[in-house]
């Protein structure tokens, strides 16, 4: 008998969007680069939707990008402009009615969406407006909202962003999203900003984005990010930008920061892999130790890494090797396979760990059952040594924005003090960067971040029920945190 195991080292990322209006341009082809460039924030789904200027056509399927277009699947997406998604799921099962780009119609007219975020209040719109969802996404509820303000006149041409505007207002949560009818591209924040979006200009048209890299990758040249609250439209007039919401406060993921973006993006104007760096000098400074290797556990522990080596003047040096040709996910057939899973994806450099005093750097623990695994693994390398250093605080609490956590129950920090977690995973010595240091190495700290997952202040208030599922606690959390790694 099989069983399939997902990744659960990480946060599991947000999803990625993508949009463009180019008249001329191989806008399908230019859509399928961007999501390329996003791959690594959604790897369950993938789709395109396009427009010639009268008829929408979407293409989506489940899998990466390179397994859902080829070039005969590009094919039917001609048009000027069109918009793009990949899928990590949030709220919502992994199948294809989930997929995204969603399409709905409304009246005569039709649009369609690509949603990265979660939202909080999905009941309550369902109930209140008496929405028609098919799918178990609230991406689904987005788009039956804004049909069901769309009045659905197909002489009114700016009928789709009179919907977006009427609908942003009342959404709760984390959503940052493309839209497109057969006239024009949409892109929209919430008014906190939890997830990104930025905006790029091309010769003859613009391009919208989670990431800088997806603009690069089509020779977008950036002009900025899109504000909290803000709607921008692009059309054959040109840009255009509304504001759907007044009273803004931005509080964009740290986590975007420490684990979820490229390194090679940028965000408030600062390039991820030298925050990253700079977390790894703070790491060295508040956390020192007395070793004869600093490693990163591959790759999102590699900036970190160079940035601890640099400031302690501990060599740095590789121990692990990553297969990345493995998913998220792999099916190991037998239990002596499964118990040695780990090495599908990591293998040790024995020559290079066996006898050292090793500091390992990593960006992240969540269940702890993966970093208790690399460290037995380096030890069974020979390693003398294996001391940890996390280059972001204990991740204590889930996330309702857009990364699946799980429940608090599941998180190894939730009730485990850092020497309990030191002892579980194995290590000699175990240090998490402080949050007030994590927040100096962005170097924008006044400029608002969401640490709701280290911190448990959150944003936005969550419903009685939810909290109860998802924040509260067991009696028995520590002791059935460590029988279920």
């Amino acid at each position: 008998m099989s069983t399939v195991f997902p990744e659960i080292s990480k946060p599991r990322e947000a999803c990625g969007v993508f949009g463009i209006y180019a008249p001329g341009a191989p806008t399908a082809s230019m859509t399928s680069l961007g999501l390329l460039a996003l791959q690594h924030r959604g790897q369950e789904s993938a789709g395109i939707a396009s427009s010639d200027g009268q008829t929408i056509t979407v293409v989506k399927d489940l899998g990466l990008v390179t397994q859902v277009f080829d070039e005969r699947r590009l094919s039917p997406l001609q048009g000027h402009l069109a918009i793009g998604h990949v899928r990590y799921s949030t709220t919502g099962s992994t199948t294809w009615e989930n997929s995204q780009p969603l399409y709905r119609s409304a009246g005569a007219v039709g649009f369609a969406l690509g949603h990265n975020g979660n939202l909080t209040n999905t009941a309550a719109l369902i109930e209140e407006h008496g929405l028609d969802v098919d799918a178990s996404s609230d991406t689904d509820v987005v788009a039956a909202l804004i049909a069901k303000l769309h009045d659905g006149d197909t002489t009114d041409s700016r009928g789709l962003e009179r919907a977006v505007m009427a609908a942003v207002p009342l959404l709760e949560g984390a959503f940052t999203a493309v839209l497109m009818d057969d006239a024009r591209v949409i892109g929209v924040r919430d008014r906190f900003g939890f997830r990104p979006l930025c905006l790029g200009k091309l010769e003859h048209g613009w391009v919208l984005a989670s990431e800088t890299c997806a603009l690069d990758i089509v020779g977008a040249h950036f002009i900025r990010e899109v504000e909290p609250g803000e709607v921008v439209v692009i059309d054959a007039g040109g840009m255009r930008t509304m504001r759907a919401v007044e009273e803004v406060e931005p509080r964009l993921c740290v986590f975007e920061f420490v684990y979820f973006a490229r390194p090679d993006s940028k965000l408030y104007g600062r390039n991820v892999y030298d925050v990253r760096y700079r977390m790894g000098e703070e790491l060295a400074r508040q956390a020192p130790v007395d070793v004869d290797m600093v490693m990163p556990v591959p790759e999102s522990g590699v900036p970190a890494a160079q940035g601890y080596a640099k400031s302690s003047g501990i060599p740095y040096g590789e121990g692990l090797v990553k297969n990345r040709y493995v998913g998220r996910t792999f099916i190991a057939p037998e239990q002596n396979l499964r118990d040695r899973a780990i090495r599908l994806k990591l293998n040790p450099l024995v020559d290079r760990v066996k006898g050292r005093r090793l500091v390992v750097i990593d960006d992240s623990i969540v269940r702890g059952s993966t970093t208790r695994k690399i460290v037995a693994l380096l030890r069974e390398s020979g390693a003398a040594e294996v001391h940890l250093r996390i280059s972001s605080p204990p991740y204590r609490w889930p996330c309702f924005f857009g990364m699946d956590t799980g429940r608090r129950s599941e998180l190894v920090a939730a009730d485990m003090s850092v020497g309990e977690i030191c002892d579980y995973v194995g290590a000699d010595s175990l240090a998490y960067l402080d949050i007030d240091r994590m927040l100096r190495a962005t170097g924008i700290a006044e400029q608002g971040f969401c640490t709701a997952c280290l911190s448990g202040d959150y944003p936005v208030e969550i419903s009685g029920d939810v909290r109860k599922d998802v924040l509260e606690l067991p009696v028995e959390h520590g002791a059935d945190a460590q029988n279920a790694q």
